[in-house]
Formats: structure tokens, sequence, C-alpha cells
């Protein structure tokens, strides 16, 4: 079960397997291990996982915690939304980096910088 509730809350983020894996400096395999149920994460990862917003009340009990963010979902975006993100999680690192700076970039030349990755 707790594989299976992994792989919902990382779906519920929009997240693909090699993000999370990276997000949280684990081998994609692991991660996959996890969600077919053959392992599962210790504390500290348990840890890393709910600093991304990952309910892991959730995934260790099944009880929802309410007191959550709602998440943005991607059937929630505009096209061009999420066409942006698509682009984003299908570059490299260097590539991540440049979208980053880009978009903080003009942000903040016209006065509406929120925050930075």
């Amino acid at each position: 079960m707790i594989g299976l509730r992994i792989k919902e809350e990382r779906e519920r983020l929009a997240l693909t397997q090699q993000g999370l894996a990276d997000a949280i400096e684990i081998a994609k395999r692991t991660l996959i291990d996890w969600e077919k149920g053959r392992t599962s994460p210790n504390a500290v990862q348990l840890s890393a996982l709910s600093a991304l917003g990952i309910d892991v009340l959730y995934i260790v009990t099944g009880m929802r915690n309410a007191s959550l963010p709602t998440v943005t979902t991607e059937s929630s975006l505009t096209k061009r939304q999420s066409a942006l993100l698509d682009n984003y999680e299908n570059t490299d690192e260097a590539g991540k980096k440049i979208i980053e700076a880009t978009a903080a970039e003009v942000a903040q030349q016209i006065g509406l910088m929120k925050k930075s990755g």
C-alpha cells in the first residue's frame, strides 16, 4: 500500500519518477522499488518527501493531512503553462537552470519577482 500511495502523491504533484528521484537525491530505481512495494523509504527519505509537499501521513497511514496546501494539477493549467512545465521537465539540469534564471530575470525586470527556486 505504501508504494501505491507514494505513486499517487508523486502524480498529485505532477512529478515524473526521475523528477522526484532527482529532487530527493535517490536513484530512479529506488523510487521504482518503493512504488512497486519491494522496499520502503526510511525516515530521512520520508522527511525529504515531506519537504517537497508530499503527504507523508497519507503515505504511512492512508489518512490525508488536511493542513497541506492544495497543489495545482496539470489539468488546471493553461496549455501554455503545461507546455512550459513539459519543456522544463524534459530538459537536462543545465537547461533547467537556464529556464529558472531566465524566468527570474524577466520577472525581476518587470517588478513582479515573487520567488526563485
